[in-house]
C-alpha cells in the first residue's frame, strides 16, 4: 500500500509539465541537480540550529540584553490553590463575574482576592522581558545573517535584474553550492521554528504564525523537488530584507528605546510594505503565474506552489493592515509604536500590574487604619467601592 501512494505521489504528470520528468533531473557530465532527498539534510541543519539558538541566547542575548538595560521584573507568585489551579488550566484564564462570585464561596476568598490570584497567575504565564528580548536577538540576528548571505549568492545571478531569466532551460538548471546551501539552511531555520513554537513566546498572529511556518516549508521543499530553485531564491531573500528590522525594533522596545524603537519600526513598514505587498506580488507572482504558461502547459505543480504563494500573500495582507495603522497612528500623533503583529497581547498585563497591586494593598492597609476593620476584603464602612478587573 505505501509503496503504491510513494508511486502515486511522485508520478510525473503531478510535478512536471509534459514530456520532461525525473529522468531529466539524473546528474550527469558533472552537472548536479536538486532531488528531493536532500531535503532531508534540513532536519540535522534545524536541530544544530536549536542548540545554537540556546548557546546564544545564554552567551550573546543575555549580555546584550544586560547592556541596553532590559530588566527582567520578578513577579508575585500566586499561592497555590488546587480549586483556582484546575479552573484556570481547565476552564478558563479569565472567570466571568458569575464564576468569581462561585469560586469564592468555594475558596473563600474575596472578590478583590481571587481576581489578584487570577491576574498574578496569569502574569506567571507570560513571558518575562528578558525571554522576548533573547528571541528577537536571535531571529534578529539569522534574518540579517541570511538577506547578507542571499543577496550575495544572487548578486551576479542574472534572474535577480530580469526575473523571466528564472524559467531559462527550465527544469534542467543545475544546481549552485551557494543556491543549496542557501535552501537548507533557510528550511532548517523555518523547521526549527516550528519545532520549537510550544516553547517560544506565544504572539497574537500565533495562528498566522503557525500557517506561515507550515505554508514556507512546503513552498521551499516543493520548490526544490521541481527546480523552482531560482524563483525560490528571490521569494526568500525578498522575506528577508525586512524580518530583521521588525526584531530590531523589538528589541529597542523591550530596553525602553522608544525613539529607536519608532523609527526603525518606521523603516520596516516602508521596506513591508515594497517587498510583500509590490514587488512579491507584481513582479514575483507574475512571473510565477503569468509568464510560465508562455512556455508549457499548466500542470499541478505549477497550481501547488503558485497556490502556497497566494497564502503568504494574504498573510502579507493581514498584517500589512496592522503595520499601516501603527504607523498611521505613530506619524500623525506620535504614539509609541506597539506592534500589533506580534507585541500587542504580549504586554496587556505587564509588571505594571504588580505595582497596582502593592498600591491596592497598601491602600487597603490605610483604609483599615482609616475606617476600622474589614470584612471579606472590604471595608465595613464603605462596601460598594471594590475594584473589579
Amino acid at each position: 500500500m505505501l509503496s503504491a501512494l510513494s508511486e502515486w505521489f511522485w508520478q510525473e504528470r503531478l510535478w512536471f509539465p509534459e514530456g520532461l520528468g525525473w529522468a531529466d533531473l539524473e546528474d550527469r557530465d558533472g552537472r548536479v541537480y536538486a532531488k528531493a532527498r536532500d531535503l532531508w539534510v534540513a532536519l540535522p541543519i534545524a536541530l544544530i540550529f536549536l542548540i545554537v539558538r540556546q548557546i546564544f541566547e545564554r552567551a550573546v542575548a543575555t549580555p546584550l540584553a544586560s547592556l541596553l538595560g532590559v530588566k527582567d521584573t520578578a513577579r508575585l507568585k500566586a499561592p497555590y490553590n488546587p480549586t483556582l489551579e484546575s479552573y484556570y488550566c481547565n476552564i478558563t484564564k479569565n472567570p466571568t463575574q458569575t464564576s468569581i462570585a462561585s469560586l469564592c464561596k468555594q475558596t473563600g476568598y474575596s472578590e478583590r482576592q481571587l481576581q489578584r490570584w487570577f491576574r498574578r497567575r496569569r502574569n506567571q504565564d507570560r513571558p518575562s522581558l528578558l525571554k522576548k528580548f533573547r528571541e528577537a536577538s536571535w531571529r534578529f540576528t539569522f534574518y540579517l545573517l541570511a538577506f547578507i548571505a542571499g543577496l550575495a549568492a544572487l548578486i551576479d545571478k542574472p534572474w535577480l535584474y530580469d526575473l523571466k531569466e528564472m524559467w531559462e532551460g527550465f527544469p534542467v538548471l543545475t544546481v549552485l553550492p551557494s543556491q543549496y546551501w542557501y535552501y537548507m539552511i533557510e528550511l532548517g531555520f523555518y523547521s526549527s521554528l516550528l519545532f520549537s513554537v510550544a516553547s517560544d513566546v506565544k504572539r497574537k498572529d500565533f495562528k498566522e504564525q503557525i500557517v506561515h511556518h507550515v505554508a514556507t516549508i512546503l513552498l521551499i521543499s516543493f520548490s526544490w523537488c521541481v527546480n523552482y530553485i531560482r524563483a525560490g531564491t528571490l521569494i526568500m531573500l525578498v522575506h528577508d530584507s525586512s524580518d530583521y528590522f521588525l526584531e530590531s525594533a523589538k528589541m529597542f522596545n523591550y530596553a525602553g528605546w522608544r525613539n529607536a524603537c519608532n523609527y526603525i519600526f518606521i523603516m520596516f513598514a516602508a521596506i513591508f510594505i515594497v517587498t510583500r505587498l509590490i514587488i512579491f506580488p507584481f513582479r514575483i507572482i507574475y512571473c510565477t503565474w503569468v509568464y510560465p504558461v508562455t512556455i508549457y502547459e499548466p500542470f499541478f505543480g505549477y497550481y501547488f506552489f503558485n497556490g502556497l504563494l497566494m497564502v503568504l500573500q494574504c498573510l502579507h495582507i493581514f498584517w500589512a493592515v496592522l503595520i499601516i495603522r501603527i504607523a498611521v497612528r505613530f506619524l500623525t500623533n506620535n504614539e509609541k509604536v506597539d506592534d500589533e503583529r506580534s507585541d500587542k497581547d504580549e504586554t496587556d498585563e505587564s509588571e505594571d500590574e504588580e505595582e497596582e497591586e502593592e498600591e491596592e494593598e497598601n491602600g487597603g492597609k490605610k483604609d483599615m487604619k482609616k475606617n476600622g476593620p474589614v470584612q471579606n476584603g472590604h471595608t465595613v464602612h464603605n462596601n460598594n467601592h471594590s475594584k473589579t478587573e
